[in-house]
């Protein structure tokens, strides 16, 4: 029954960003080339004594190869949340780019979780073009091999349900095996579209972001997430500096956490 399921918290935690144009995030390009912002997250669900962590960022030194604007560790923010790294369970990984995969070593105790494909093609072929390979640390995809030869990681062929109140969705595009995840709430469903929708804009307007792996399952993509979620307003995008401004802030973070089992705000 759906009243028997557990109910998460759910949090979007800020830790970096990076200055950039609207012409970066669009294929295509945007004919009003203006400053659209990015901002980077990563996700903590809990429910009792159960700790699941959706993505877990890049590092400082990759902040500074990279270029973007490191603002706090994600992993610490978490510890002052009430929820030490080695209290994690399960770690969902949405796919293995450098922005999602990196601090997994900080988790001494989780297992997890990703998608069969994501590191068939983290470690095929296609990596040795630079362009493919950019979006990766191979150090990271290193380290979820070294995890898989320690039966740390779950794989996946497709969606699935990782337990009850926490569901996978297998949807490709943006990486060849990206997933989003629904969480159960006490608002109901709120799915983290991670990837599948940069910002609220690529998936309003039809219009992919500009790292692709398979431009039609980007577009497909939209629509799923209007599938699983109950609402537009049950859909949280993976990298979009407006979710600061839509949910509730947690007392006591400086605005680096804010609560996404909430509903948002209308902004004007």
């Amino acid at each position: 029954m759906q009243n028997d399921l557990p109910v998460y918290e759910l949090y979007a935690i800020r830790y970096a960003m990076r200055d950039a144009k609207r012409s970066e995030h669009f294929i295509g390009g945007d004919p009003h080339d203006g400053p659209m912002p990015m901002d980077y997250f990563v996700w903590l669900a809990r429910c009792g004594e159960h700790n699941v962590v959706i993505d877990t960022g890049f590092t400082e030194a990759v902040a500074t190869r990279r270029g973007r604007q490191f603002l706090h560790c994600p992993i610490d923010t978490m510890a002052a949340l009430g929820v030490a790294a080695d209290a994690v369970q399960d770690v969902i990984l949405t796919h293995l780019h450098y922005d999602h995969s990196g601090h997994f070593d900080r988790f001494a105790n989780a297992r997890f979780h990703l998608q069969e494909k994501e590191l068939h093609f983290a470690t095929g072929k296609y990596m040795r073009h630079p362009r493919m390979s950019y979006s990766f640390e191979v150090d990271d995809v290193c380290g979820i091999v070294r995890m898989n030869y320690k039966q740390r990681v779950m794989f996946y062929d497709g969606d699935d349900e990782l337990c009850p109140g926490i569901r996978l969705h297998r949807t490709g595009g943006h990486s060849a095996g990206l997933q989003f995840v629904s969480i159960h709430t006490k608002r109901g469903w709120v799915v983290l579209a991670s990837d599948a929708a940069h910002f609220y804009e690529n998936m309003d307007s039809g219009r992919p972001f500009t790292i692709a792996y398979h431009v039609g399952e980007m577009l497909e993509s939209f629509d799923r997430l209007h599938k699983v979620a109950p609402s537009r307003d049950h859909i949280i995008p993976g990298h979009d500096p407006l979710v600061m401004r839509l949910y509730p802030a947690v007392d006591g973070f400086d605005g680096k956490v804010v609560q996404l089992d909430m509903p948002p705000a209308t902004l004007s």
